[in-house]
């Protein structure tokens, strides 16, 4: 029996099981069961030197979005019309075969935008070369589910649930949850609040299912049996995704309405060009990026090209600017003034532990040779020879 059929009947076995008290053990090991198959699942078969042909590109720019969604939504009109590149557009669903890449240029900085073939129900078992699809959206930094406004609610729960599936976290934060194998001395079991979702006996069973009989588990939060299996499991990827509503110009306006007010949610017309801003703002309000300019000693600040920070990528504080200038940056910085919205008073010293906002001027201040010896009479170096024998003997005084 092959790993999808195995995963189709313990599902189906699921199901079946009906959910109390009394079952919810059965179910937390079942669920553990799934999780194991579906990440043998995602494993490139044993013997083969790699994942077969794939949709990477090179990283490119300050972000990478990815485009997501079913076959004929819209994708590739806008990616057209917001980075210029020319993406195949066509009456007929599966018209984009493979990842095409654009570049938005906004707000000085520059966002890579990815174009991929429609996904179908099944992706996540390999079908229409769904693993490709989403390992690509799983090295983004942000996912743009695009959804037709006239279709039915339920293409996006069933793209939600293709990309849970292969370990992709929608809008989630991680779990607060401790845990770290150990060598020897059992399993270790606390939390600091009351737990309903979870007890000690069920936890036991779900690491006994990973064969794990020695470590220590510490509950921060009121998590579920899922999100013990994450932590545990160690490989999912939690991001931020905007759900797109294309072709809003075919439904009436209660309905557009209705979409716009849902959390996380952008309405947009490709046809008639609605609302392309407000999905790039929202883009860069998702994406965190920070910019920063420089700011040499004694002259005005450089606006013209900044040097851009994001949480995701590295971080924002006053180490992360340095190094992304030069590494070796960090160990000559004295201080650094900054004038902004995350100084208090302009302009303001600053250490290296400084977080930026947006739109900040820095300049850095480097550390000064220090002079060996002291100064002026104090000196202790001099210039002449350190030995008696090699002085400049005087010639003798004539008489």
């Amino acid at each position: 029996m092959g790993i999808i059929e195995r995963i189709k009947e313990i599902e189906a076995e699921m199901a079946r099981t009906q959910k109390n008290k009394a079952t919810e053990y059965h179910l937390g090991q079942l669920k553990a069961k799934i999780a194991k198959l579906r990440t043998q699942l995602l494993e490139p078969p044993k013997g083969s030197s790699g994942g077969g042909e794939g949709f990477e590109v090179t990283k490119y720019g300050h972000g990478r979005v990815a485009l997501i969604g079913f076959p004929s939504v819209g994708k590739s009109t806008l990616l057209t019309m917001l980075t210029g590149t020319q993406s195949e557009a066509a009456s007929y669903e599966f018209t984009t075969l493979t990842c095409i890449p654009g570049i938005i240029h906004y707000n000085d900085t520059k966002i890579q935008l990815l174009d991929l073939p429609g996904i179908i129900e099944g992706a996540s078992e390999g079908k229409g070369r769904g693993r490709q699809v989403i390992a690509v959206s799983k090295s983004s930094d942000l996912v743009l589910m695009v959804l037709d406004a006239s279709k039915s609610e339920g293409h996006r729960q069933i793209l939600t649930r293709e990309l849970e599936a292969v370990g992709l976290r929608l809008n989630q934060r991680p779990p607060q949850i401790y845990f770290k194998k150990k060598k020897t001395g059992g399993i270790s079991f606390n939390s600091t609040l009351p737990l309903t979702h979870v007890d000690e006996k069920l936890c036991y069973q779900i690491l006994h299912e990973y064969k794990i009989h020695n470590a220590e588990v510490l509950f921060r939060e009121d998590a579920t049996v899922d999100d013990l299996i994450d932590v545990i499991e160690g490989n999912r990827k939690y991001m931020k995704c905007v759900y797109v509503y294309n072709k809003i110009d075919v439904v009436g306006i209660d309905d557009v309405d209705k979409l716009a007010r849902q959390p996380n949610s952008v309405v947009i017309s490709c046809n008639l060009k609605l609302n392309l801003d407000r999905l790039l703002s929202r883009m860069w309000e998702e994406m965190g990026l920070v910019r920063v300019y420089t700011k040499p000693q004694g002259q005005q600040p450089d606006f013209s090209d900044p040097v851009v920070l994001s949480a995701d990528r590295g971080g924002c504080t006053v180490e992360d600017f340095c190094n992304h200038i030069h590494r070796s940056l960090v160990k000559d910085v004295k201080y650094v003034l900054v004038w902004g919205t995350s100084a208090r008073h302009y302009p303001q010293h600053c250490g290296l532990g400084h977080v930026l906002h947006d739109e900040d001027v820095v300049q850095i201040v480097k550390k000064k040779e220090k002079e060996e010896g002291g100064r002026g009479r104090f000196k202790s170096h001099t210039t002449g020879p350190a030995r008696i024998s090699d002085r400049e003997k005087k010639a003798p005084l004539k008489t």
